[in-house]
């Protein structure tokens, strides 16, 4: 490969891409592919690296000129190696030469902010360390009671229905649910601000509008915490030794929100899409040999969240994948292709259970802080779903399901659903210390019964006139009862040591073992038997 070609900073000595109605159209300046115009990314993927390598030169929107890192290593070795790559994109050159204009629709993601995900040295120590310190503070345990009780209030509201569209009605709704409560705003969660957080990062026309709802909601959250902290996120955020500002507060939670919201929901609709069309997936999941983790596991490996994220960026010159980078180069983190690189991969139809080495969630000093809060709503959200809806099933065929694909992620639009009817469930009751029911009084357990015995009522199993005698009293002393009526006496025992000590209470009905017991023996002889130890 001439590394010169597949690296350019500017399109003024590139030939120009074919006309319209070409074979090649589609590609641009110097023949490269524009990523944005590709119909099945995936395939596009697996030419690229064909074609490149490792490591493939793009076009992204106006022709800019990007670096898609397709390997496994080669993307572990770049967000692993600060000292050459960051995510500072004012060294970008393209933004540098006016390549990238400020309405460019990639901006958003790469224009450079104040935060954790951007910065770098001690400004990123100081930041993330806010980040890192506000998350350990989650209690996991009752994080996950909330997101159990959060997916039942959420199920109630179609169960009784017996249809369901679980894309709109489920995974869009439970994030965003356990995340307001996380950061501390659990009334702010409605209808709205999912709608809000939705189109805020679909990018449309009222993109603008509902990303400033939620920037509103979170506005009013910081002051608030600010003037009164509480146990949440925001809170300890504010309150960490880092000292963030207003500004600081608000647009990392508003990180946090977003990135947590995308990628669960994703997440959670790949997996209960897997569950529902691949009766092998289901079958190891009843089975017991596939826990649900362990699913939500082998979904990140094969349909993360993320398929690529913008970007890193070139400290220095560089080698990586066997391409030349030079200085101010950008470059894309891509998970999707990652995963499926034929080197750590071979056999895509292998299982990766137990496996976490994917890049779902990133690496280095970049790594998602969040990682836990996604896979604790992925897998109890999904586990809660299917006690509740045992026999949930796809209302559609496999090929009438549609997605939304973008550079960044892929989407998947519906997934409509059918089941049995249900009530719902009362999710505001709490645990108590109400008197438990009485237990039947003939429950056995063992493996004989007498049947004499298990049919004789409770109140003669226990006479309550039975004769107290004294632990320390002979044997030979002791009161001899009178046999009943047409019962035999039980065979003789061998005589039991003068110091009997009292023995715990057998279960009803289960023999003592290496002890010959007479047909149809009455309850008094039984009882005495017992008392006296043989």
């Amino acid at each position: 490969m001439t590394p010169e070609s597949h690296a350019p900073t500017s399109t003024d000595d590139l030939p120009p891409g074919p006309p319209p109605g070409c074979p090649a159209h589609g590609l641009g300046p110097g023949g490269l592919h524009r990523l944005h115009e590709a119909e099945d990314l995936g395939a596009l993927y697996e030419q690229l690296r064909d074609q490149h390598g490792p490591v493939a030169p793009v076009l992204l929107h106006d022709d800019v000129p990007m670096w898609i890192v397709l390997g496994h290593a080669e993307n572990l070795h770049m967000v692993r190696s600060p000292s050459q790559f960051c995510r500072d994109s004012r060294i970008w050159t393209p933004l540098k030469e006016g390549l990238v204009k400020p309405d460019h629709p990639l901006m958003p993601h790469i224009a450079w902010q104040p935060i954790a995900s951007h910065a770098e040295g001690d400004e990123h120590k100081r930041l993330r360390g806010a980040v890192m310190g506000a998350i350990s503070t989650i209690d996991f345990r009752s994080l996950r009671r909330y997101i159990n009780r959060s997916t039942q209030m959420i199920v109630n509201r179609f169960c009784e229905a017996g249809e369901a569209e679980l894309v709109g009605q489920f995974t869009e709704h439970l994030p965003m649910a356990v995340m307001c409560e996380i950061l501390g705003m659990p009334d702010e969660y409605n209808d709205r601000l999912v709608e809000a957080a939705r189109d805020a990062l679909k990018g449309t026309e009222t993109s603008l509008a509902s990303h400033s709802y939620v920037m509103d909601a979170l506005s009013r959250l910081t002051a608030t915490r600010r003037a009164r902290p509480e146990e949440d996120l925001a809170s300890y955020l504010i309150t960490h030794p880092a000292r963030l500002s207003d500004d600081e507060v608000r647009e990392h939670l508003r990180l946090v929100l977003f990135a947590a919201y995308e990628a669960t929901t994703n997440l959670l609709s790949n997996v209960l899409l897997t569950v529902l069309i691949d009766p092998r997936f289901r079958a190891q999941l009843n089975g017991g040999q596939m826990t649900v983790p362990e699913a939500v596991e082998q979904s990140l490996w094969n349909e993360p969240p993320f398929s690529t994220v913008f970007a890193y960026f070139a400290k220095q010159e560089t080698e990586l994948g066997g391409q030349r980078i030079r200085r101010g180069d950008g470059l894309l983190f891509a998970p999707l292709p990652a995963n499926v690189d034929p080197r750590v991969r071979p056999d895509l139809k292998a299982s990766m259970q137990g496996n976490r080495s994917h890049l779902a969630f990133g690496g280095g000093p970049h790594e998602c802080p969040g990682q836990d809060i996604g896979r604790s709503i992925a897998d109890v959200g999904v586990d809660a779903l299917l006690m509740r809806l045992p026999d949930v099933e796809l209302d559609c065929d496999q090929e009438d399901l549609r997605w939304t694909a973008s550079i960044a992620s892929r989407h998947l639009v519906e997934l409509p659903v059918q089941f049995a009817p249900r009530p719902p469930q009362d999710v505001q009751e709490v645990p108590n210390h109400k008197p438990v029911a009485a237990q039947r009084s003939d429950w056995q357990i063992g493996i004989a019964q007498t049947p004499a015995f298990a049919q004789t009522p409770a109140s003669a199993q226990t006479p309550a006139s039975a004769p107290a005698v004294a632990p320390s009293q002979p044997a030979a002393s002791r009161p001899q009862p009178q046999p009943l009526a047409a019962t035999p006496r039980p065979p003789a025992a061998q005589p039991q040591p003068a110091q009997v000590q009292p023995q715990p209470q057998p279960v009803p009905g289960a023999p003592r073992p290496g002890v010959a017991e007479a047909p149809r023996r009455g309850v008094w002889q039984r009882f005495l038997s017992w008392w006296r130890g043989y």
